[in-house]
């Protein structure tokens, strides 16, 4: 990572961004686009990459059920990619989990050996909660969906 880099959680002034990076993703078919409004709804959920005051990086961690959150809407720029980015905000939601009470966290991803290298296990998407489905039948791809399910637990501490 470039040492003017750092994690943090997000603010309401650095949604555009957000917005600008995740729906970059989705227009490539590699996640689910989000509205400007489900993302200042949501920004308390994310944390972002910022390099010499750009923001080039996001996630969020979205809390699901009681017990398990649901990491989305991974993104880092073209041009800041291979520096670090994604993982520390993968590490940062996972650091996170525990404050909010829960005890695993998973991803749907085209990449899961990105997640596996940063402790995260294959896992079959009919375990997760059903209530995860909900956003997935508004994807283009739902009835060929081959995304993979990734998922990691508190107590397997950091990776």
């Amino acid at each position: 990572m470039s040492s003017n880099g750092v994690v943090r959680k997000a603010h309401t002034a650095d949604v555009a961004e957000i917005h600008r990076l995740v729906n970059a993703f989705a227009n490539r078919g590699l996640m689910l686009p989000r509205s400007l409004s489900q993302l200042y709804e949501n920004v308390r959920d994310f944390f972002v990459a910022v390099e010499e005051e750009r923001v080039v990086g996001c996630a969020a961690l979205h809390v699901s059920w009681k017990d398990i959150a649901e990491l989305k809407s991974l993104a880092v720029a073209d041009d800041a990619q291979g520096r670090g980015y994604g993982r520390l905000l993968v590490e940062a939601c996972k650091a996170e989990a525990p404050e909010v009470g829960v005890s695993r966290v998973f991803a749907l991803t085209y990449v899961p050996d990105f997640f596996e290298k940063i402790g995260f296990v294959r896992a079959e998407k009919a375990l997760l909660p059903r209530k995860v489905w909900t956003e997935c039948v508004h994807c283009p791809k739902f009835a060929d969906c081959t995304e993979v399910a990734v998922i990691w637990a508190v107590h397997q501490g950091a990776s």
